[in-house]
């Protein structure tokens, strides 16, 4: 039960479908809290009618069915993102059951705003005090029964990465019993007039308590406002008048007032609850968190990290150690001789034999390449992201490189997508949803169907390029140039100013092994369904491409534009083969190269040129379902005109001056 302006409102009765959502602020720990409780029964979808994600996974806890959502980040009730604004809308609309409120155990003062603000709505809160194991590292305590006495909600201490507090937090969920006993917090009695002034006015029926509606309708909430215009029906009027004259009368001073009056109940809150040293524990964990913020040494330090983590794991690991033992040893040796073998046996008609074991068959090319050389390489690059992502280094990355992400009208935020798109580009175009707004969307998406190779096509062109000395330093270079170049004039052509970058930091850790190997499978399942079906479809069209002709007209008509960029008949194929997957046309490369018909100038011109290239179909599908037709359309326009012209540059340019020659 909860109780919505003095009325009792049933919240989910059905035992089976009962509901808890995690709320609290970004890099919290509420995603391995989510991970913890639902396991592998978990669906992401867009929250209808946002670009929002939303994960939501079943569990059985202590012998109960619930449904568990991890909602997007928030700080506060009053929303400013589209991402709070969503978080907001699964408290309003999905009544859940409970509510857990995750925070940072190090951030506890900052953080509990948030949970009287949840308090005070007449949610049913359960606050999970995470991080506690790096907290207590710090020197810091926390007396957990003193603060769940003070705020009359279960209270637990956590630290979920390491799989403490879990068994508790589920008997929590399952024992939570709605209560009077929520502490009622008393504002100035200037602010406490103002508010049961616009509540007593509020008669409708809702999620959140008359309290609660009263300040956001006071803090102006848009999203608030339509829905006590919509529920109080005739007697809206009246009470829009008391909100309006409120409003002017406290113009200069409600949001200041309303701030530092709740920051004085956490302060109260916290006294006694929460002690710390004198002298505060600076662990090695954070002084390497503090290193890879600054200029002078985080620079360095991410170029260690490359080198190691794509050069040395995924390029020479993943693109030349396990394709060469997967590509080479199992399928050109073992396994293709064998099946054509079998196919021909079991086949009579040749046309259909070369559907599946033929130059474009199914299985001696499509299947070859997606697990041959596609999956390796993927697969390594997974594991380097996610470790990355579990030691806490992303956050920091972000802070790293934020100052120079503005010159390109982006902040901060945008380095994620932009690392996850060394793994997939597709999936890195769906991660910009994250960015505030649509012109950080728009330039984010173009840097990535530009200049941003997916793991696949950075292994085999690494792979490739390593060979001859200078050729993988102008391939980069041409790349970053482009990047910096497209980035600058994106953000001086298209309107609009970058917003404001803020971002919590979580605690840098060592990675837990189970944490990297479930992230590491998911993204693989997820790509892997993804790829597959491309690359099956890929061979059959370009199989019938063969047998009727046009595969060898369209190579034709590509031909001058092949000669025009340096680069011979052939390779036209790779470029056929980069519309369907960009990493399929690294991979047809990687054929011409095996077979000797490409020099050191021609393979990095074919690179530059290939990378720059359209994005692959499954890319440019989602950049139609992202951005619509229009920007997807003209971004590719764009990115093709450009990817020849830069070959056409770069060709020139290596002929003049003799390098790779």
């Amino acid at each position: 039960m909860a109780t919505c302006c003095g009325k009792q409102t049933e919240l989910s009765m059905n035992s089976n479908a009962r509901k808890v959502a995690l709320v609290g602020n970004p890099n919290v720990g509420k995603s391995v809290l989510f991970n913890a409780l639902t396991g592998a029964y978990v669906t992401v979808s867009n929250y209808p009618g946002t670009s929002v994600e939303v994960s939501r996974g079943s569990a059985a806890i202590i012998g109960q069915q619930w449904e568990v959502i991890d909602t997007p980040g928030m700080y506060a009730i009053h929303t400013i993102t589209e991402e709070e604004r969503v978080a907001r809308e699964i408290l309003l609309h999905e009544r859940p059951d409970v509510v857990l409120h995750v925070l940072d155990a190090r951030n506890l003062e900052r953080m509990l705003a948030m949970t009287i603000q949840l308090i005070e709505a007449g949610l049913p809160v359960i606050l999970v005090v995470n991080i506690m194991d790096e907290a207590e590292r710090m020197g810091l305590a926390i007396d957990m029964k003193l603060l769940q006495q003070k705020l009359g909600i279960p209270v637990i201490g956590a630290a979920t990465a390491r799989k403490r507090g879990i068994d508790e937090i589920r008997t929590a969920i399952t024992e939570y019993r709605s209560s009077c006993e929520q502490q009622r917090f008393e504002y100035s009695r200037l602010l406490e007039r103002d508010i049961n002034e616009v509540a007593y006015l509020l008669q409708g029926e809702y999620i959140l308590s008359c309290r609660a509606l009263a300040l956001l309708l006071l803090q102006q909430d848009e999203e608030i406002t339509e829905l006590v215009r919509q529920r109080e029906g005739d007697g809206y009027k009246l009470l829009a008048e008391k909100v309006r004259e409120i409003a002017f009368n406290r113009r200069e001073s409600f949001h200041l007032d309303l701030s530092l009056e709740r920051n004085e109940m956490v302060r109260k809150i916290v006294n006694g609850v929460f002690t710390a040293p004198e002298k505060r524990v600076v662990t090695p964990a954070e002084r390497l968190a503090r290193l890879a913020v600054q200029p002078l040494t985080g620079i360095p330090l991410l170029l260690i990290v490359l080198y190691f983590g794509l050069y040395q794991f995924v390029g020479v690991f993943g693109a030349g150690t396990l394709v060469d033992f997967l590509e080479v040893k199992l399928f050109e040796e073992l396994f293709n001789p064998w099946i054509i073998g079998v196919v021909k046996g079991i086949i009579p008609w040749e046309i259909i034999q070369e559907l599946f074991v033929g130059e474009y068959g199914i299985i001696t090319l499509g299947i070859r390449y997606a697990v041959g050389i596609i999956l390796p390489i993927v697969a390594t690059f997974f594991v380097f992201f996610s470790f990355l992502e579990d030691t806490g280094y992303f956050p920091r990355l972000a802070l790293l490189v934020d100052r120079i992400f503005k010159h390109f009208g982006l902040t901060g935020r945008a380095v994620i997508p932009m690392v996850l798109g060394f793994g997939c580009d597709t999936m890195a175009t769906m991660v910009t949803r994250t960015l505030e707004t649509t012109r950080e969307r728009i330039i984010a998406t173009i840097l990535l169907s530009l200049t941003i190779p997916c793991s696949a096509q950075l292994g085999v062109i690494m792979s490739l390029l390593s060979k001859f000395p200078g050729a993988l330093a102008v391939w980069g270079g041409c790349l970053l140039l482009l990047f910096i170049v497209v980035g600058l004039l994106s953000a001086r052509i298209l309107p609009g100013e970058a917003p404001m970058f803020y971002m919590e930091l979580p605690p840098m850790r060592l990675p837990q092994f189970g944490n990297v190997v479930t992230k590491t499978y998911t993204r693989m399942q997820w790509y892997f369904m993804e790829i597959l079906p491309l690359f099956i479809l890929a061979s059959i069209l370009l199989w019938l491409g063969k047998i009727t002709g046009f595969f060898g007209k369209l190579i034709n008509v590509m031909t001058p534009v092949m000669a025009s960029i340096g680069l011979p008949k052939e390779t036209a194929v790779a470029f056929i083969f980069g519309f369907f997957r960009r990493d399929y046309g690294a991979a047809g490369l990687y054929e011409l190269q095996t077979k000797g018909l490409m020099d050191a100038r021609q393979l990095t011109v074919a690179a530059v040129t290939l990378t720059l290239f359209i994005p692959c179909v499954a890319q440019f599908l989602i950049m139609k379902k992202e951005r619509g037709w229009r920007v997807a359309g003209t971004i590719g326009f764009f990115v093709s005109l450009l990817a020849f012209g830069s070959g056409y540059v770069l060709n020139k340019a290596l002929l003049a001056t003799g390098l790779l020659a």
